[in-house]
């Protein structure tokens, strides 16, 4: 019998969840493939959280460039090349890995190459599914698309352990690359005849003034943004890092470890299938709660817990950060304006992973200096102690989901909106809300993003 996709699936939905899940594939399995071309090369704990950081570090220095170039370019040329980039990069490190020697220096020069494609790929792509499906068909569209990424990712992760394990990382790597530029030749497809034309702005550093206004306006954007700075810096320096070192000491090799990813992207599954459903009425409440378990990754390394646990509890967490990234980009979606979402979405990018280098870089010598052990339940008491303070966050706790985008980018009466939405007091339509940080269950073309 033959399936049809549903009348709210048009060309372009279809075409960037087909790119997305495509690059999950590819690129879930490279995460791990790094981290073990590093070792497998000589390398030390450090060296592998500095070649993360260095792909890392260009990224946070390009994407408010990125941010702006996007609101000023068509968006899918933005992606198109970025996907070249990343093309590009992964092949040579492929390469490198296959046929030679490598150097940390060339493996870092290769990563960074890599994350300068992201910096431009990143603001250019957010929102970008929910624009092509109508507002009251953008829930389910959007928790679909995060179900094919992740299901990619499970699938991903899983063969990239075991590839690895069997003829190493540098195919991983390889696959990788191609699989970048099947998406990018995928994203070149896309039907952007409805756009309007984008007016012409007042100059580089006026249109990212403005975006900085936009965020600085609504204080429970830039304090979730600052939670995330660090949250996603020490998931970063614990699943990057202290994972497949763990991992090589205690659970067997990257097999057990790539098993656990791809339970996480498993999880990740359960909970987008359980957002086509599932419609809360208060966004950011419902996403931070959701943040609260991915605190448990990190002490289940601390302990270290067996590799059945550890998949398990990854399986957990995976579930209820897909909550929160679908709840977040829907309020993202619903709150912030078109003509400013590439501006804002850098800020935010840009917030959520400006510690991920420096996080990366000394998670080795912070190991040195008081153990992994240490290290990992200081991980996980950092995002536990964050996430309970956003909460006491007002506009955080009553943010009302909506089913109409706003008009206009006026942030005015944020603070007398959210009053009106507490207890005892007349509901109103809903709050401006921030863009999404960079959240760890996305790895399309980073993680964590």
């Amino acid at each position: 019998m033959k399936m049809e996709r549903p009348a709210w699936a048009g060309r372009n939905y279809t075409l960037l969840t087909a790119a997305a899940v495509v690059t999950g594939l590819g690129s879930s399995g490279a995460l791990i493939a790094a981290a073990f071309a590093v070792l497998a090369a000589g390398g030390s704990a450090t060296d592998v959280g500095l070649v993360a950081a260095a792909r890392t570090i260009p990224l946070v220095i390009f994407l408010l460039v990125g941010g702006a170039i996007a609101d000023r370019l068509p968006r899918h040329r933005v992606m198109v090349a970025a996907n070249a980039l990343n093309c590009v990069s992964q092949g040579a490190f492929a390469l490198l890995v296959l046929t030679g020697d490598p150097h940390l220096w060339q493996m870092a020069l290769l990563s960074a190459l890599g994350g300068t494609g992201q910096a431009f790929f990143a603001p250019a792509a957010e929102g970008m599914v929910l624009a092509s499906v109508s507002g009251e068909h953008s829930g389910r569209a959007f928790a679909f698309f995060r179900m094919g990424m992740n299901g990619a990712n499970i699938g991903g992760a899983a063969l990239g352990g075991a590839l690895i394990a069997a003829v190493g990382p540098g195919w991983v790597l390889a696959v990788d690359a191609a699989a970048f530029a099947l998406a990018g030749l995928l994203r070149a497809f896309l039907d952007v005849r409805g756009v309007p034309p984008r007016e012409p702005g007042h100059g580089l550093i006026a249109d990212l003034r403005d975006g900085w206004r936009e965020v600085v306006s609504r204080p429970w954007l830039w304090s979730i943004v600052l939670q995330f700075a660090v949250v996603n810096a020490v998931v970063a320096a614990a699943e990057a890092v202290y994972g497949p070192l763990v991992a090589q000491d205690h659970l067997g090799g990257p097999g057990p470890w790539g098993l656990a990813l791809a339970a996480f992207g498993a999880g990740t599954v359960c909970g987008a299938l359980l957002m086509t459903r599932y419609k809360p009425r208060y966004l950011l409440r419902v996403g931070a709660l959701c943040v609260f378990p991915l605190a448990l990754p990190s002490a289940a390394l601390a302990v270290p817990v067996p590799a059945g646990a550890l998949t398990a509890v990854m399986f957990g967490a995976g579930i209820a950060v897909e909550v929160f990234a679908v709840t977040w980009m829907m309020a993202l979606h619903q709150e912030i304006p078109e003509e400013k979402f590439s501006r804002v979405s850098s800020y935010d990018w840009l917030g959520s992973l400006a510690m991920v280098p420096l996080a990366t870089a000394l998670a080795g010598p912070v190991q040195d200096l008081v153990g992994r052990t240490a290290a990992l339940w200081g991980c996980s008491a950092l995002v536990a102690l964050l996430t309970a303070a956003v909460l006491c966050v007002r506009d955080v706790r009553w943010l009302r989901r909506r089913t109409e985008p706003v008009a206009t980018s006026s942030p005015a009466g944020t603070a007398d909106q959210a009053s009106a939405e507490a207890p005892g007091q007349a509901p109103v339509t809903g709050l401006p809300a921030p863009a999404s940080p960079a959240s760890p269950a996305s790895p399309d073309e980073i993680t964590p993003r």
